[in-house]
Protein backbone atom coordinates (compact mmCIF):
# COMPACT_ATOMS: atom_id res chain seq x y z
CA UNK A 1 0.00 0.00 0.00
CA UNK A 2 3.56 2.13 -0.65
CA UNK A 3 1.80 4.01 -3.83
CA UNK A 4 -1.55 4.49 -1.44
CA UNK A 5 0.59 6.04 1.16
CA UNK A 6 2.09 8.44 -1.23
CA UNK A 7 -1.41 9.77 -2.69
CA UNK A 8 -2.73 10.24 0.44
CA UNK A 9 0.07 12.05 1.87
CA UNK A 10 -0.56 14.53 -0.77
CA UNK A 11 -4.25 15.17 -0.79
CA UNK A 12 -4.88 14.61 2.57
CA UNK A 13 -5.13 17.89 3.44
CA UNK A 14 -7.67 21.31 3.85
CA UNK A 15 -7.81 21.08 -0.05
CA UNK A 16 -9.61 17.78 -0.27
CA UNK A 17 -13.26 17.72 -0.97
CA UNK A 18 -13.81 14.43 -0.48
CA UNK A 19 -13.00 10.38 -1.08
CA UNK A 20 -15.37 7.87 -1.76
CA UNK A 21 -14.30 4.42 -1.14
CA UNK A 22 -16.48 1.78 -2.78
CA UNK A 23 -16.77 -1.56 -4.55
CA UNK A 24 -17.02 -3.86 -1.33
CA UNK A 25 -15.25 -7.37 -1.86
CA UNK A 26 -17.59 -8.96 0.62
CA UNK A 27 -21.51 -8.45 1.00
CA UNK A 28 -21.05 -7.90 4.83
CA UNK A 29 -19.10 -4.66 3.79
CA UNK A 30 -20.81 -1.35 4.00
CA UNK A 31 -22.09 0.05 0.52
CA UNK A 32 -19.53 2.84 0.72
CA UNK A 33 -17.29 5.77 2.91
CA UNK A 34 -16.73 8.67 2.16
CA UNK A 35 -14.17 11.12 4.01
CA UNK A 36 -14.15 14.95 4.23
CA UNK A 37 -12.21 17.74 5.99
CA UNK A 38 -13.69 19.16 8.98
CA UNK A 39 -13.08 21.55 11.66
CA UNK A 40 -13.18 20.52 15.23
CA UNK A 41 -12.66 22.96 17.67
CA UNK A 42 -10.45 24.57 15.38
CA UNK A 43 -8.66 21.72 14.63
CA UNK A 44 -8.23 20.18 10.93
CA UNK A 45 -10.21 16.45 11.55
CA UNK A 46 -11.28 14.20 8.79
CA UNK A 47 -14.47 12.63 9.35
CA UNK A 48 -15.13 9.40 7.74
CA UNK A 49 -19.00 8.56 6.80
CA UNK A 50 -20.05 4.44 7.03
CA UNK A 51 -23.13 3.93 4.56
CA UNK A 52 -24.70 0.83 5.59
CA UNK A 53 -28.45 0.19 4.52
CA UNK A 54 -30.22 3.21 5.84
CA UNK A 55 -27.89 4.18 8.72
CA UNK A 56 -24.99 6.04 8.18
CA UNK A 57 -22.36 6.17 11.07
CA UNK A 58 -19.47 9.48 11.28
CA UNK A 59 -16.83 9.43 12.95
CA UNK A 60 -13.69 11.79 13.01
CA UNK A 61 -10.04 11.20 12.83
CA UNK A 62 -6.54 13.22 12.84
CA UNK A 63 -4.89 12.96 9.99
CA UNK A 64 -2.57 10.26 10.14
CA UNK A 65 -5.14 8.43 12.09
CA UNK A 66 -7.45 9.12 9.35
CA UNK A 67 -4.68 7.76 6.91
CA UNK A 68 -4.01 4.42 8.40
CA UNK A 69 -7.87 3.62 8.63
CA UNK A 70 -8.24 4.63 5.09
CA UNK A 71 -5.06 2.19 4.37
CA UNK A 72 -6.76 -0.69 6.70
CA UNK A 73 -10.36 0.01 5.10
CA UNK A 74 -9.06 -0.19 1.28
CA UNK A 75 -8.59 -4.11 2.21
CA UNK A 76 -12.12 -4.61 1.87
CA UNK A 77 -12.48 -2.61 -1.00
CA UNK A 78 -11.77 -2.49 -5.05
CA UNK A 79 -11.68 1.73 -5.58
CA UNK A 80 -10.90 4.90 -4.06
CA UNK A 81 -12.09 8.05 -5.82
CA UNK A 82 -10.20 11.35 -4.50
CA UNK A 83 -11.35 15.29 -5.30
CA UNK A 84 -9.37 17.90 -4.32
CA UNK A 85 -8.43 21.22 -4.64
CA UNK A 86 -5.06 19.62 -6.07
CA UNK A 87 -6.46 17.34 -8.70
CA UNK A 88 -8.25 14.31 -8.86
CA UNK A 89 -7.62 10.84 -8.55
CA UNK A 90 -8.93 7.29 -8.98
CA UNK A 91 -7.24 4.11 -7.38
CA UNK A 92 -8.50 0.45 -8.55
CA UNK A 93 -7.61 -2.71 -6.71
CA UNK A 94 -7.46 -5.98 -9.12
CA UNK A 95 -8.25 -9.38 -7.69
CA UNK A 96 -4.81 -10.34 -7.30
CA UNK A 97 -4.18 -7.07 -5.49
CA UNK A 98 -2.17 -5.17 -8.41
CA UNK A 99 -2.82 -0.87 -7.53
CA UNK A 100 -3.30 0.98 -10.22
CA UNK A 101 -3.95 5.13 -9.91
CA UNK A 102 -4.39 7.76 -12.40
CA UNK A 103 -4.53 11.07 -11.25
CA UNK A 104 -5.24 14.41 -13.51
CA UNK A 105 -5.19 18.05 -12.65
CA UNK A 106 -8.36 19.56 -11.16
CA UNK A 107 -9.55 22.56 -13.34
CA UNK A 108 -11.47 24.28 -10.75
CA UNK A 109 -13.51 21.75 -9.65
CA UNK A 110 -13.13 23.39 -6.29
CA UNK A 111 -13.59 26.97 -5.62
CA UNK A 112 -13.64 26.52 -1.50
CA UNK A 113 -13.74 23.45 0.56
CA UNK A 114 -16.68 24.19 3.29
CA UNK A 115 -15.09 22.67 6.46
CA UNK A 116 -17.99 23.22 8.94
CA UNK A 117 -18.73 19.67 11.29
CA UNK A 118 -22.56 19.88 10.17
CA UNK A 119 -22.66 21.67 6.51
CA UNK A 120 -25.61 21.37 4.33
CA UNK A 121 -26.37 18.27 2.80
CA UNK A 122 -24.50 17.59 -0.37
CA UNK A 123 -26.57 17.44 -3.80
CA UNK A 124 -25.02 15.59 -6.55
CA UNK A 125 -26.77 18.52 -8.64
CA UNK A 126 -25.73 21.79 -7.32
CA UNK A 127 -29.26 22.99 -6.40
CA UNK A 128 -27.56 26.85 -7.29
CA UNK A 129 -26.17 25.48 -10.77
CA UNK A 130 -28.97 26.19 -13.79
CA UNK A 131 -29.84 22.84 -15.63
CA UNK A 132 -32.09 23.09 -18.94
CA UNK A 133 -33.81 19.84 -18.24
CA UNK A 134 -34.97 20.51 -14.65
CA UNK A 135 -36.09 24.05 -16.19
CA UNK A 136 -38.14 22.53 -19.05
CA UNK A 137 -39.63 19.35 -16.27
CA UNK A 138 -40.40 22.48 -14.00
CA UNK A 139 -38.13 21.70 -11.04
CA UNK A 140 -35.85 24.74 -11.17
CA UNK A 141 -36.89 28.30 -12.33
CA UNK A 142 -35.58 30.40 -15.02
CA UNK A 143 -33.26 32.19 -12.86
CA UNK A 144 -31.85 28.42 -11.78
CA UNK A 145 -33.33 27.94 -8.55
CA UNK A 146 -34.94 25.15 -7.01
CA UNK A 147 -39.03 25.45 -7.47
CA UNK A 148 -39.86 25.59 -3.34
CA UNK A 149 -43.03 23.01 -4.12
CA UNK A 150 -40.61 20.79 -5.93
CA UNK A 151 -38.03 20.49 -3.73
CA UNK A 152 -39.08 16.98 -2.74
CA UNK A 153 -38.77 16.22 -6.56
CA UNK A 154 -34.48 17.20 -6.69
CA UNK A 155 -34.57 15.41 -3.59
CA UNK A 156 -35.48 12.26 -5.04
CA UNK A 157 -33.46 12.86 -8.48
CA UNK A 158 -30.54 13.48 -6.35
CA UNK A 159 -31.16 10.28 -4.15
CA UNK A 160 -31.31 8.30 -6.96
CA UNK A 161 -28.48 9.31 -9.07
CA UNK A 162 -26.23 8.31 -5.41
CA UNK A 163 -27.52 4.63 -6.13
CA UNK A 164 -25.86 5.48 -9.77
CA UNK A 165 -22.87 6.67 -7.50
CA UNK A 166 -22.77 3.91 -6.17
CA UNK A 167 -22.31 1.20 -8.91
CA UNK A 168 -20.19 3.20 -11.01
CA UNK A 169 -17.64 0.83 -10.04
CA UNK A 170 -19.55 -1.86 -12.28
CA UNK A 171 -20.14 -0.07 -15.48
CA UNK A 172 -16.99 0.05 -18.21
CA UNK A 173 -15.00 2.96 -19.22
CA UNK A 174 -13.87 1.60 -22.28
CA UNK A 175 -16.95 1.49 -24.28
CA UNK A 176 -20.20 2.68 -24.57
CA UNK A 177 -22.65 1.96 -21.69
CA UNK A 178 -26.33 0.98 -23.15
CA UNK A 179 -29.37 1.64 -20.42
CA UNK A 180 -33.17 0.94 -20.39
CA UNK A 181 -35.18 2.65 -18.53
CA UNK A 182 -38.29 0.93 -18.59
CA UNK A 183 -41.91 2.82 -18.02
CA UNK A 184 -39.70 6.11 -18.18
CA UNK A 185 -42.80 8.73 -17.76
CA UNK A 186 -42.00 12.40 -17.97
CA UNK A 187 -38.34 11.20 -17.53
CA UNK A 188 -36.95 13.45 -14.83
CA UNK A 189 -34.65 10.57 -13.48
CA UNK A 190 -33.65 9.59 -17.24
CA UNK A 191 -32.76 12.45 -18.28
CA UNK A 192 -31.03 13.13 -14.66
CA UNK A 193 -29.19 9.88 -15.21
CA UNK A 194 -27.52 10.43 -18.84
CA UNK A 195 -26.62 14.33 -17.51
CA UNK A 196 -24.70 12.94 -14.85
CA UNK A 197 -23.06 9.93 -16.03
CA UNK A 198 -22.66 11.95 -19.55
CA UNK A 199 -22.06 15.55 -18.53
CA UNK A 200 -20.74 15.37 -15.26
CA UNK A 201 -18.82 11.71 -14.82
CA UNK A 202 -17.45 11.97 -19.00
CA UNK A 203 -19.00 8.37 -19.62
CA UNK A 204 -20.04 7.02 -23.17
CA UNK A 205 -23.82 6.40 -22.31
CA UNK A 206 -26.98 5.01 -24.94
CA UNK A 207 -29.84 5.30 -22.72
CA UNK A 208 -33.10 4.35 -23.88
CA UNK A 209 -36.12 5.31 -22.47
CA UNK A 210 -39.71 3.48 -22.99
CA UNK A 211 -42.95 4.14 -22.19
CA UNK A 212 -46.83 3.36 -23.55
CA UNK A 213 -47.89 7.11 -23.15
CA UNK A 214 -47.60 8.24 -26.89
CA UNK A 215 -47.69 12.30 -26.09
CA UNK A 216 -44.93 11.58 -23.06
CA UNK A 217 -43.02 10.00 -25.67
CA UNK A 218 -42.91 12.81 -27.94
CA UNK A 219 -42.02 15.53 -25.59
CA UNK A 220 -39.15 13.61 -23.87
CA UNK A 221 -38.18 13.28 -27.52
CA UNK A 222 -38.85 16.64 -28.50
CA UNK A 223 -36.02 17.39 -25.08
CA UNK A 224 -33.96 15.49 -25.96
CA UNK A 225 -33.37 16.57 -29.36
CA UNK A 226 -32.81 20.44 -27.60
CA UNK A 227 -30.47 19.90 -25.67
CA UNK A 228 -28.18 17.46 -28.00
CA UNK A 229 -28.59 14.58 -25.85
CA UNK A 230 -27.59 12.67 -29.03
CA UNK A 231 -27.41 9.09 -27.26
CA UNK A 232 -30.72 9.16 -25.61
CA UNK A 233 -33.96 8.38 -27.16
CA UNK A 234 -37.33 7.37 -26.42
CA UNK A 235 -39.92 4.74 -27.84
CA UNK A 236 -43.24 4.05 -27.17
CA UNK A 237 -43.55 0.08 -26.24
CA UNK A 238 -43.97 -2.04 -23.74
CA UNK A 239 -41.42 -4.16 -21.57
CA UNK A 240 -42.84 -7.39 -22.10
CA UNK A 241 -42.66 -7.36 -25.55
CA UNK A 242 -39.40 -5.07 -26.04
CA UNK A 243 -36.74 -6.48 -28.41
CA UNK A 244 -34.78 -3.60 -29.41
CA UNK A 245 -31.84 -3.94 -27.81
CA UNK A 246 -29.28 -7.20 -28.07
CA UNK A 247 -27.07 -6.28 -25.18
CA UNK A 248 -27.73 -3.80 -22.19
CA UNK A 249 -25.40 -3.06 -19.24
CA UNK A 250 -28.47 -1.45 -16.49
CA UNK A 251 -31.72 -2.02 -16.42
CA UNK A 252 -33.73 0.87 -14.66
CA UNK A 253 -37.62 -0.13 -13.73
CA UNK A 254 -39.28 2.72 -11.27
CA UNK A 255 -43.29 2.28 -10.19
CA UNK A 256 -43.46 -0.43 -13.55
CA UNK A 257 -47.00 -1.29 -12.23
CA UNK A 258 -47.09 -4.55 -10.72
CA UNK A 259 -45.79 -7.35 -12.96
CA UNK A 260 -44.64 -4.98 -15.15
CA UNK A 261 -41.73 -4.81 -12.98
CA UNK A 262 -40.98 -9.14 -13.15
CA UNK A 263 -41.10 -8.47 -17.43
CA UNK A 264 -38.59 -5.74 -16.59
CA UNK A 265 -36.47 -7.79 -14.38
CA UNK A 266 -36.68 -10.96 -16.42
CA UNK A 267 -35.45 -9.30 -19.27
CA UNK A 268 -32.33 -8.27 -17.33
CA UNK A 269 -31.42 -11.31 -16.24
CA UNK A 270 -31.67 -12.51 -19.97
CA UNK A 271 -29.26 -9.82 -20.90
CA UNK A 272 -27.22 -10.38 -18.19
CA UNK A 273 -27.25 -6.82 -16.89
CA UNK A 274 -24.35 -6.09 -14.53
CA UNK A 275 -26.37 -3.17 -12.67
CA UNK A 276 -30.54 -3.63 -11.71
CA UNK A 277 -32.26 -0.99 -10.02
CA UNK A 278 -36.19 -1.25 -9.57
CA UNK A 279 -38.80 0.69 -7.54
CA UNK A 280 -41.64 -1.97 -7.66
CA UNK A 281 -45.46 -0.12 -7.55
CA UNK A 282 -48.51 -1.78 -7.27
CA UNK A 283 -47.78 -5.37 -6.06
CA UNK A 284 -51.24 -6.74 -6.97
CA UNK A 285 -50.41 -10.17 -8.29
CA UNK A 286 -49.97 -11.95 -4.97
CA UNK A 287 -52.39 -9.82 -3.19
CA UNK A 288 -54.96 -12.07 -4.82
CA UNK A 289 -52.76 -15.71 -4.70
CA UNK A 290 -51.41 -15.59 -1.14
CA UNK A 291 -53.40 -17.85 1.50
CA UNK A 292 -51.83 -19.57 4.29
CA UNK A 293 -54.26 -21.26 7.12
CA UNK A 294 -51.47 -19.89 9.70
CA UNK A 295 -51.20 -16.52 8.90
CA UNK A 296 -55.14 -16.87 8.45
CA UNK A 297 -55.35 -14.31 11.24
CA UNK A 298 -53.29 -11.48 9.81
CA UNK A 299 -54.52 -12.00 6.03
CA UNK A 300 -58.31 -11.83 7.05
CA UNK A 301 -57.69 -7.82 7.05
CA UNK A 302 -57.67 -6.27 3.52
CA UNK A 303 -54.86 -3.77 4.25
CA UNK A 304 -52.66 -6.12 6.27
CA UNK A 305 -52.93 -8.56 3.36
CA UNK A 306 -52.07 -6.24 0.54
CA UNK A 307 -49.06 -4.84 2.66
CA UNK A 308 -47.98 -8.53 3.90
CA UNK A 309 -48.32 -9.60 -0.11
CA UNK A 310 -46.05 -6.49 -1.18
CA UNK A 311 -43.04 -6.96 0.92
CA UNK A 312 -43.23 -10.60 0.39
CA UNK A 313 -43.34 -9.93 -3.94
CA UNK A 314 -39.96 -7.86 -2.97
CA UNK A 315 -38.90 -10.27 -0.88
CA UNK A 316 -39.27 -13.13 -3.52
CA UNK A 317 -37.64 -11.39 -6.72
CA UNK A 318 -35.07 -10.56 -4.69
CA UNK A 319 -34.32 -13.87 -3.59
CA UNK A 320 -34.96 -15.02 -7.40
CA UNK A 321 -32.44 -12.60 -8.53
CA UNK A 322 -29.84 -13.99 -6.19
CA UNK A 323 -30.31 -16.95 -7.46
CA UNK A 324 -29.75 -16.10 -10.99
CA UNK A 325 -25.93 -14.48 -9.76
CA UNK A 326 -26.28 -11.30 -8.29
CA UNK A 327 -25.83 -9.41 -4.85
CA UNK A 328 -29.08 -7.75 -4.29
CA UNK A 329 -29.31 -4.81 -1.68
CA UNK A 330 -33.53 -3.62 -0.59
CA UNK A 331 -33.30 0.04 0.14
CA UNK A 332 -35.63 3.03 1.00
CA UNK A 333 -35.97 4.82 -1.75
CA UNK A 334 -37.07 7.92 -0.20
CA UNK A 335 -38.65 8.96 2.70
CA UNK A 336 -41.87 7.66 3.66
CA UNK A 337 -43.67 10.70 4.07
CA UNK A 338 -43.02 11.44 0.55
CA UNK A 339 -44.70 8.18 -0.97
CA UNK A 340 -45.05 4.73 0.48
CA UNK A 341 -43.73 2.90 -2.73
CA UNK A 342 -40.11 3.83 -1.84
CA UNK A 343 -38.18 0.09 -1.66
CA UNK A 344 -35.35 0.32 -4.35
CA UNK A 345 -34.06 -3.45 -5.04
CA UNK A 346 -30.65 -2.73 -6.25
CA UNK A 347 -28.74 -5.82 -7.91
CA UNK A 348 -25.34 -5.77 -8.85
CA UNK A 349 -24.22 -9.42 -10.91
CA UNK A 350 -21.56 -10.90 -9.46
CA UNK A 351 -21.65 -14.63 -10.92
CA UNK A 352 -22.03 -16.62 -8.07
CA UNK A 353 -25.55 -17.81 -7.77
CA UNK A 354 -26.68 -18.05 -4.18
CA UNK A 355 -28.36 -21.51 -3.18
CA UNK A 356 -31.32 -20.62 -1.72
CA UNK A 357 -33.94 -23.47 -1.55
CA UNK A 358 -35.96 -22.04 1.01
CA UNK A 359 -37.52 -19.56 -1.79
CA UNK A 360 -39.61 -22.32 -3.45
CA UNK A 361 -40.93 -23.55 0.21
CA UNK A 362 -42.19 -19.60 0.51
CA UNK A 363 -43.48 -19.84 -2.46
CA UNK A 364 -45.67 -23.26 -1.39
CA UNK A 365 -46.01 -21.90 1.92
CA UNK A 366 -48.06 -18.68 0.68
CA UNK A 367 -49.48 -20.74 -1.98
CA UNK A 368 -48.09 -18.03 -4.51
CA UNK A 369 -46.17 -18.17 -7.59
CA UNK A 370 -45.38 -14.38 -9.05
CA UNK A 371 -44.64 -13.72 -12.85
CA UNK A 372 -40.99 -13.81 -12.47
CA UNK A 373 -40.76 -17.26 -11.09
CA UNK A 374 -43.15 -17.95 -13.92
CA UNK A 375 -40.92 -16.60 -16.59
CA UNK A 376 -37.61 -17.57 -15.67
CA UNK A 377 -38.95 -21.10 -15.03
CA UNK A 378 -40.19 -21.11 -19.41
CA UNK A 379 -36.76 -19.84 -19.96
CA UNK A 380 -35.56 -22.83 -17.92
CA UNK A 381 -38.01 -25.02 -19.13
CA UNK A 382 -38.76 -26.65 -16.18
CA UNK A 383 -40.39 -25.65 -12.80
CA UNK A 384 -38.42 -22.94 -10.95
CA UNK A 385 -35.22 -23.96 -9.35
CA UNK A 386 -33.13 -22.10 -7.56
CA UNK A 387 -29.69 -23.58 -8.86
CA UNK A 388 -30.75 -23.50 -12.31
Amino acid sequence: MKDLRQLLDKYLNQQLQRIIISNPRHPESAAKLTIRPVLVKNALSFQASEYQEKKVFHKNYAREEAAAEIVNRMEEYRQMELFSGLGQAVLRISKKGRITIKEKPCAGCVKEVDLSHNRKKRYILDPSCRVEFLIDLGVQSREGKIINARYDKFRQINRFLEFIEDILPQLPKDREVTILDFGCGKSYLTFAMYHYLKELRGYQVHIIGLDLKEDVIAECSRLSEKYGYDRLEFHVGDIAGYEGAEQVDMVVTLHACDTATDYALDKAIRWGAKVILSVPCCQHELNGQIKNELLGPALGYGLIKERMAALFTDALRAGILESKGYQVQILEFIDMEHTPKNILIRAVKSGRAKENGQIRELMEFLHVNPTLAVLQEEKSGKEYDQNA
